[in-house]
């Protein structure tokens, strides 16, 4: 069966369309972001050290958990550009493969880090009891791995769908899944013999799992899943799954780099001080929550992109992602202003130390001024993406985040003793630079013809 008549046009509709898709994908990543929010809030108040360990492990796991979900992103480009070249009917067999896809990759990436996760971090010689305290949190961490990766392969297939609402209000109820485990396990100890971080951490488990059940439930129960084929037993398709895997490949590697980026920051705090670290696990938190808000917008730009990729409509792909800039501009500058006049309301909900809130007001200022641009820069390779350019995303993030980004950090905060505001300056710079150099490659490549839709058959970069 064919897309619908109004799949090729959708692109090209206006701010209408792109509202109507990325209102609940923002939503259902601020609630992925929530389940930050929570934990960090909950064993912050309860204790600055077990902060600390809970920082620490989401540092590691966060870098193995992002470049899972970048090799799974082929699930949902290969979906818009089927649907947009009207193909709906062969999309079931996209998410049965990114489902089995996405249990190997769960099952293999949870085993690693729960057998070297720990070793890992005493190798990085941080401050005394840190790497310790942190390595059970890590091992619990590395188990709820299993569910959101699985999860999230079917909630990116909804999305590419324009059915991310059902995937939203899942993830909301996770959330309270989460809270309610939160606040009866981390305070002083339970029947599993845990508190503080490693607590939390097994609250994280059971909202995954409850996730994936829910997502598995409404994709089962959506009356069109049989005709888009999601019943039937994928055919053998090499070269289909070499493309979903090719648009993954490039991805993982780039939000590899950057989450390994931002986690190397965590460990430079760590060798400045455990404050410091404290001080650094806000940070990021907030950064982070104010993320999902562009990553949103960027899953929503990017199926209209590629959907009118796939249609072949070069106007109506250059229009979506103009709206996804300007409405990323112009939400990230209110987040910003926001985060500028009321540091110390944000510094006061985490910690209970006044010097840690002290620390925390004085970095929420500065990092507000990188939201803008951290954003712009995700929209824009996201876009790129789905119109089946990977290596110079890839490789641009390569460049700012790791050969600029890293050695910068080290220089300014640690070096030089700029502390945590030497590692926020760092990131201005590295996003900055990075927004710039992405919109540049999708004004260039907007001015070519589009390939034929047999040449999208299997991704691959653009000539430079």
């Amino acid at each position: 069966m064919g897309a619908s008549p109004d799949h090729s046009r959708e692109a090209g509709s206006g701010f209408g369309v792109l509202a109507r898709l990325a209102a609940p994908v923002v939503a259902s990543r601020l609630g992925i972001m929530a389940m930050g929010l929570v934990d960090t809030i909950i064993v912050g108040r309860h204790s600055t050290a077990e902060l600390g360990y809970h920082a620490l492990a989401w540092a590691v796991t966060g870098v193995v958990l992002t470049t899972a979900l970048g090799l799974l992103n082929g699930v949902q480009v290969m979906t818009s550009q089927a649907i947009g070249e009207g193909r709906a009917a062969d999309t079931g067999a996209i998410l049965r493969r990114g489902m089995i896809y996405a249990s190997w990759i769960a099952v293999g990436f949870a085993a690693f880090l729960a057998i070297a996760g720990g070793p890992l971090l005493v190798t990085f010689q941080m401050a005394p009891g840190l790497a310790e305290g942190a390595t059970l949190v890590l091992q619990v961490q590395a188990v709820s791995l299993i569910p959101i990766i699985i999860a999230d392969a079917g909630l990116f297939w909804l999305e590419a769908h324009g059915r991310a609402l059902p995937g939203t209000i899942a993830m909301w109820l996770a959330n309270i899944v989460n809270l309610i485990v939160n606040l009866w396990l981390v305070p002083g100890g339970n029947m599993l013999g845990v508190e503080g971080a490693a607590a939390s951490a097994w609250a994280t488990f059971a909202s995954r799992l409850f996730l994936l059940v829910v997502l598995a439930f409404v994709i089962l129960r959506w009356n069109r899943a049989r005709e888009f084929g999601v019943f039937t037993p994928a055919p053998r398709d090499p070269e289909a799954a070499r493309a979903m895997r090719t648009v993954g490949y490039g991805a993982a590697a780039s939000y590899f780099i950057e989450s390994l980026s931002f986690s190397a920051m965590a460990v430079f705090a760590g060798w400045i001080s455990v404050t410091a670290v404290a001080i650094w696990a806000v940070v990021i938190n907030v950064a982070a929550l104010v993320f999902m808000v562009p990553l949103g917008l960027s899953v929503a730009t990017s199926v209209l992109v590629g959907r009118a990729y796939g249609a072949r409509d070069r106007g109506a792909m250059l229009a979506s992602a103009g709206q996804g800039f300007a409405v990323t501009t112009a939400l990230l500058l209110l987040v910003s202003l926001g985060v500028w006049f009321e540091p110390e309301l944000i510094a006061a909900a985490y910690s209970r130390d006044p010097v840690v809130i002290a620390g925390i007001a004085s970095a929420m200022v500065l990092s507000s001024l990188f939201f803008v641009a951290d954003g712009l820069q995700v929209v824009a390779s996201q876009s790129l993406r789905a119109r089946s350019d990977i290596v110079v995303p890839t490789a641009t993030h390569l460049f700012t985040y790791v050969v600029l980004m890293m050695p910068l950090a080290w220089w300014l905060g640690v070096k030089t003793g700029g502390g945590v505001d030497g590692l926020i300056w760092a990131i201005i710079a590295a996003s900055l630079l990075s927004a710039v150099l992405l919109w540049g490659r999708f004004i260039l490549l907007g001015r070519r013809p589009l390939p034929p839709a047999a040449d999208a058959a299997v991704p691959a970069s653009a000539p430079a």
